[in-house]
């Protein structure tokens, strides 16, 4: 187990390269497997949590070739060896089930672990279950094993949640399944639509991406293609925070704008603006005041809530919340998603922060709060990147224990932030 030892009050400031969006990436590893031709991914993040799918991939008995220079990786997978998911790759990450519905589709059966991942709370299979069944398949579900079965016909489905990876698989299903198929209720996020046009450039028929209606007419068969990965957002966010509690000027680049305009409107409540030029992909955040919450009408205690896209999404509240820490006022927080996100704030608590807990899904937090170091452990990914920018703007020295966690979604971030002028180091 590795810890980042962190001293605080250097401003964040600089250039930094957005990486490729993980929560792309993931899926669109897993829908490789669909076509026995290569297939090869641009912009590709350096993080355990990519490496850990490329790992299941491989177990499937694709070649895998990784150019880590070039930001790409290239799958090849004639044939799929099994149709079991080995259980101790899937044990490393969640998204392993996402391998379900391609090979679900190309091999007429599945079997495989439930999925591992981040502690953050209860994260139901059971819109998997019903789409795959709605198309025809079989389903048994074990304490240590799941299988679906069966040929795939097309049909209509209604999703019971908008779930991101429930509508990634029950669509990766879709496009080799007879017929037509309806998804209703579809999650809209941009990585969805990115996985959708992979599958379109592979010789798939979606239409509808980015709406929450995806309507998919099944081909028999897909063929290799290159597709890139978008920029990662919630990456970017993360970074902006940073800047934004340390009093320092960032500027992103390799953006795509449009994932921002649903960001821009949190961040605003708190006094964090930007400017983005799209022609050239960049991003501009300059601090123009002091960090303040801005009230409701009436001055009303402002709240702040995730949801599915296009709502703020759930894995940037924990960094807003550090955020919040350091702005003037009072801001309630509702975490609607996963019941166990928000106990890293006892964290926060510790350095000084003035938070309150109401139940596992609100707090509310009052700044600003004179941070101090100490010693945290960082629960999962999102958590422990929050931890980090509470550390960067905290007086003294913070040591954050479990940094591999961190590193599941966030490529070497004591090289990153250590560009940007941050005084962060790994130890073992």
């Amino acid at each position: 187990m590795s810890r980042l030892l962190i001293r605080g009050r250097k401003a964040v400031s600089g250039t930094h390269r957005v990486s490729g969006n993980k929560n792309a990436a993931l899926p669109m590893i897993a829908a490789s497997l669909l076509t026995s031709e290569p297939v090869t991914l641009a912009n590709l993040p350096d993080i355990d949590d990519v490496a850990a799918m490329l790992d299941v991939a491989r177990s499937f008995g694709a070649r895998v070739s990784r150019n880590l220079a070039e930001g790409t990786v290239t799958l090849a997978a004639p044939k799929l060896k099994t149709a079991r998911i080995d259980p101790e790759a899937a044990a490393k990450i969640r998204t392993s089930f996402l391998f379900a519905g391609p090979v679900l589709a190309r091999l007429g059966r599945v079997s495989l672990p439930p999925p591992g991942g981040d502690a953050i709370g209860h994260r139901r299979l059971d819109t998997h279950f019903a789409g795959f069944r709605a198309l025809g398949a079989k389903a048994s579900a074990g304490r240590k094993m799941l299988g679906f079965k069966g040929s795939l016909k097309g049909t209509r489905i209604l999703l019971d949640e908008a779930s991101v990876t429930a509508t990634e698989n029950i669509l990766m299903a879709a496009v080799l399944a007879e017929g037509r198929t309806v998804i209703d209720n579809a999650a809209c996020e941009p990585h969805v639509a990115d996985l959708a046009a992979m599958l379109n450039a592979m010789g798939a028929k979606v239409s509808g991406a980015g709406t929450n209606r995806l309507m998919v007419d099944g081909v028999t068969e897909l063929h290799g293609c290159t597709a890139r990965i978008g920029c990662d957002y919630i990456e970017a966010g993360s970074y902006i925070a940073a800047a934004a509690v340390t009093g320092g000027e960032l500027t992103l680049t390799g953006i795509e704008p449009e994932p921002f305009e649903v960001l821009r409107g949190a961040f605003s409540r708190f006094g964090v603006s930007w400017t983005i030029d799209a022609a050239a992909g960049t991003l501009r955040y300059s601090p123009r005041r002091r960090l303040k919450m801005k009230y409701d009408l009436g001055d009303a205690i402002p709240s702040v809530s995730d949801g599915t896209w296009p709502a703020f999404p759930s894995d940037l509240l924990s960094i807003l919340i550090v955020v919040a820490t350091q702005a003037r006022g009072t801001c309630l927080f509702f975490e609607k998603m996963f019941e166990s996100r928000l106990y890293f704030v006892d964290h926060l608590r510790q350095m000084g922060a003035k938070i309150v807990q109401c139940d596992p899904h609100r707090v509310v937090v009052t700044g600003p709060s004179a941070l101090s170091g100490c010693t945290v452990t960082s629960p999962d990914i999102r958590a422990g990147i929050a931890l980090v920018i509470a550390a960067l703007c905290a007086k003294g020295e913070t040591r954050i224990l479990n940094a591999e966690s961190i590193d599941r979604g966030y490529v070497s971030v004591e090289s990153s932030l250590g560009a940007l002028g941050a005084d962060i180091a790994r130890k073992p």
